[in-house]
């Protein structure tokens, strides 16, 4: 669906919306296009937002979803698809940020085509790293010449958003903001945002927090370390390196690497744990299959503890090295989530963005707010029904963070939701529609929202 050429791309925004994959419920029609974001630093081609439509567009109503840190619109798919069946007159939009060209994705395209093979896909996209005989291969984005990305922060997100808040409700629809993790923190920021003057809550009729949120949901930097940050940007570049590798593409293209191979060759023995660039800590201790490696990689049992934010809950290695279901997410749906077209990764992460977030987490006026130019000022105003569901992720700082916020503002109805003791932190996007309590409970909450 996308290319690597960036012209070529935006040009592909800008056409008719990409059609559904085959075999999509009906009822959950998916179409995704692209939305004109606010004027940013460097070439005003990436001024644009890219957005997954599921559900009828006679809808009245909208769930607009922004996903977390390194996160994309495909997290959202899987329960898009239910929301909008168990909903009548809703859509959900799925919003990928302007990072998204930034991406070549048409080898994996082509995986799950079926016109290359997986190990074709593996060799273009990882293999060339220790065989530079592979040719034709992947050409990362060299991040020296994106130094303007480096301003790519909360500001410009929240304006890029904004964009799209503006589009549903031109064509008649009253909108809900939500998301997932930082997109949750963005939620609630945006509601408390000053917009020239218009606070962001008056164009929203409800919020949904999915594992996130801010007023002490995640750690809050003093000013000093948030300086500390801005000026290692210089250093570091303009995008999050997750893996440590010097690769920031790595994380986004291991993910959806592993997600592809146990789709598309399930049984078949992992491409992926001789490989040897792969960080020892995501190796199992016995040959695996493809399926076992992607389970290995991400379930909360044996994924690292630092990467708490790619967890889920999903069994357990066999003996043999294949993976065996038991917990609320299915091995194959963790690999339709980050397997798919538009993913579920964001390949190239802005660190301003997270720098300016966790600056805005008092949602008030104060010095870190001022030295980076952040306008969070309207909390104490915000009359909009809430929902939040937290995992176990944040140690129960994510519900504590929602009381506050409601606390401090006039927020009329809340739904709390404790799903700790089942979940991890993707398990919200990524569990069995009767194991999920995201869906068991935010479903009931929007039909009120009429």
């Amino acid at each position: 669906m996308r290319a690597v050429a960036i012209g070529l791309l935006a040009a592909l925004a800008c056409a008719a919306p990409v059609a559904a994959a085959e075999g999509a419920p009906a009822v959950a029609a998916q179409t995704t296009t692209a939305i004109a974001g606010a004027p940013g630093p460097g070439p005003s081609k990436f001024d644009r937002v890219f957005v997954t439509k599921f559900g009828p567009a006679s809808a009245k109503r909208v769930l607009v979803l922004m996903p977390g840190f390194q996160g994309g619109a495909g997290d959202f798919t899987l329960d898009a698809r239910e929301i909008v069946k168990r909903v009548p007159g809703l859509q959900v939009w799925a919003l990928d940020r302007r990072t998204e060209p930034l991406e070549d994705t048409s080898r994996f395209d082509d995986a799950l085509a079926g016109r290359i093979t997986v190990k074709q896909a593996f060799d273009y996209y990882l293999g060339w790293l220790s065989d530079p005989s592979i040719q034709p291969h992947f050409q990362p984005v060299d991040a020296a010449q994106f130094g303007f990305a480096k301003q790519w922060g909360l500001s410009l997100t929240l304006q890029d958003v904004r964009r799209v808040v503006l589009s549903a409700r031109r064509q008649g629809k009253r909108v809900i903001l939500g998301g997932h993790s930082l997109g949750a923190s963005l939620t609630v920021a945006y509601a408390s945002w000053d917009f020239n003057g218009r606070p962001g809550y008056k164009d929203l009729d409800g919020l949904v927090l999915i594992d996130g949120g801010l007023l002490g949901s995640f750690r809050t930097p003093d000013l000093a370390a948030t300086k500390k940050a801005i000026e290692a940007l210089d250093t570091n570049g303009p995008f999050v390196d997750l893996l440590g590798l010097k690769l920031p593409w790595a994380a986004g293209v291991f993910s959806e690497m592993a997600a592809v191979a146990a789709l598309k060759e399930p049984t078949a023995p992992s491409l992926a744990q001789t490989f040897p660039l792969l960080p020892p800590v995501f190796k199992p201790p016995i040959p695996v299959t493809n399926r076992g490696e992607l389970g290995f990689a991400f379930d909360a049992s044996t994924s690292p503890k630092a990467l708490s934010l790619i967890h889920v809950q999903a069994g357990r290695l066999g003996p043999t090295g294949d993976w065996v279901n038991g917990e609320v997410t299915p091995i194959q749906r963790l690999a339709q989530t980050f397997a798919q077209e538009p993913n579920a990764a964001e390949w190239y992460f802005p660190a301003k963005l997270t720098i300016d977030v966790n600056a805005a987490n008092a949602l008030t006026r104060n010095k870190q707010t001022d030295y980076l130019k952040l306008r969070p000022w309207h909390r104490r105003a915000v009359d909009l029904p809430l929902y939040a569901l937290q995992t176990d992720l944040s140690n129960g700082r994510v519900l504590r963070g929602a009381k506050r916020f409601i606390t401090g503002s006039k927020v009329p109805r809340s739904v709390l939701v404790d799903a700790s003791a089942t979940e991890s932190h993707l398990d919200p996007l990524t569990a069995a529609p009767d194991r999920n309590r995201f869906l068991q409970t935010v479903v009931p909450f929007l039909r009120t929202l009429r």
